[in-house]
């Protein structure tokens, strides 16, 4: 394992793929048991086969969740299942069901890894289940900087923590709001994210809020760029990026900025700007951040109560698939609306550059007055050289 390992979500393989190009040492993807987004797009047991090759010829690791709280008609074929994601190659099981996590070590050689399910907020805690053979315990997202560092000093077990994205209003996602809201279990992989919907403030049958203005009341995404630093220093050993519901744009620009400020201050232990890394995130954002609770107990700011307050999104227009060096022809595939002559910014896994884009066709060489049909395969002259997951968004 890397020194500080990245540890990025996927929701297919395509995602996947983009995280670890991307800067990702490793992802955490859920199959289709015994796992918590039932609404993901949940990998197969071939998908999780081609996942862990891929990234096992990029030196990362894949890690699978196995998360759920388990009721007793969730319990048949856990084994099987777990030696057949050991036969694709998977690397760990994160789990919050003691049961689940001992039949790892019992059955696998796979790593056990203790979900944030578990809600870890302190060293007997983790001392604990040092003691049963886990590997790493991943600790609830409502430790600061000052707790975890207690934690890791009294700990020997690997240590994850959460840097990026969606914070449950409940206890490190221990909630119930959805299942009485709409019968769906968040704990089962049903999630109906109600904390996250419209609302309306009444008091005595009158509506307070402004007209078309609504209320949610969830909290603000977690942003821990400028926390990077103290938790490497402290030697925590994974850092752990939420979204496996993303998009591929999410997950590449999110995933590269933390590669580079870890790389950053691995290598001169310092950063010399974080706003390059907000900056950067906040092109693929749309829901405001905050650091959450690492620099101290959550105030008003860190809370999303304002439906209005979202971060505009930098248009993703397309995903390179292949290049004609010979010709200088990029072959994109197109995902959101733009224009021949526009200024495109390219987003690579190293570098972001701007193409000037002149005509733009499609594969059967017609020339087309707009790029207007996500997913169409279309082409265009370019002298720079693009390579297969290069991302292009509107300057």
């Amino acid at each position: 394992m890397a020194k500080y390992e990245l540890l990025a979500p996927a929701g297919d393989l395509e995602k996947l793929k983009v995280a670890i190009l991307y800067g990702a040492d490793a992802v955490f993807i859920g199959g289709q048991k015994f796992s918590l987004r039932s609404r993901a797009s949940n990998f197969t047991l071939s998908d999780i086969k081609e996942a862990c090759d891929f990234a096992h010829k990029h030196n990362a690791k894949i890690h699978v969740t196995c998360n759920i709280v388990m009721h007793n008609i969730d319990t048949d074929g856990l084994i099987e299942y777990l030696k057949e994601l050991e036969a694709c190659g998977v690397d760990a099981i994160i789990a919050s069901s003691l049961y689940i996590l001992k039949m790892v070590l019992k059955h696998t050689k796979m790593e056990a890894h203790v979900s944030t399910q578990q809600s870890t907020s302190n060293e007997e805690a983790v001392a604990f289940y040092e003691s049963q053979g886990m590997q790493r315990v991943v600790l609830a997202r409502e430790l600061t900087l000052d707790e975890i560092e207690h934690v890791k000093k009294a700990s020997n077990v690997e240590l994850e923590a959460f840097i990026h994205g969606g914070m449950c209003v409940s206890i490190s996602g221990r909630c119930m709001l959805s299942n009485n809201m709409t019968n769906r279990d968040a704990n089962r992989g049903g999630c109906a994210h109600s904390c996250r919907w419209c609302y309306d403030l009444i008091d005595d049958n009158k509506v307070l809020n402004p007209e078309g203005d609504y209320f949610a009341m969830s909290s603000k995404d977690l942003c821990a760029i400028r926390a990077i630093p103290k938790l490497m220093d402290l030697g925590i050993n994974s850092f752990k990026i939420e979204g496996r519901m993303k998009s591929l744009h999410y997950i590449a620009t999110v995933v590269n900025s933390y590669r580079r400020i870890i790389d950053e201050y691995n290598s001169t232990k310092q950063v010399k700007d974080f706003s390059i890394y907000e900056d950067a995130i906040a092109k693929a954002e749309n829901r405001l951040t905050s650091t959450g609770f690492l620099f101290g107990q959550t105030t008003v700011d860190e809370q999303l109560y304002d439906l209005n307050l979202t971060c505009p999104t930098k248009e993703f227009v397309g995903i390179v698939r292949d290049y004609d060096d010979i010709n200088k022809i990029a072959i994109v595939e197109q995902r959101n609306y733009f224009l021949p002559n526009s200024t495109i910014e390219v987003f690579t896994p190293t570098k972001t550059f701007n193409i000037n884009i002149k005509e733009i066709y499609d594969i059967e060489d017609n020339e087309l007055d707009a790029a207007r049909h996500p997913k169409q395969m279309i082409k265009f002259k370019c002298e720079e050289k693009l390579n297969p997951f290069d991302l292009l968004r509107l300057n």
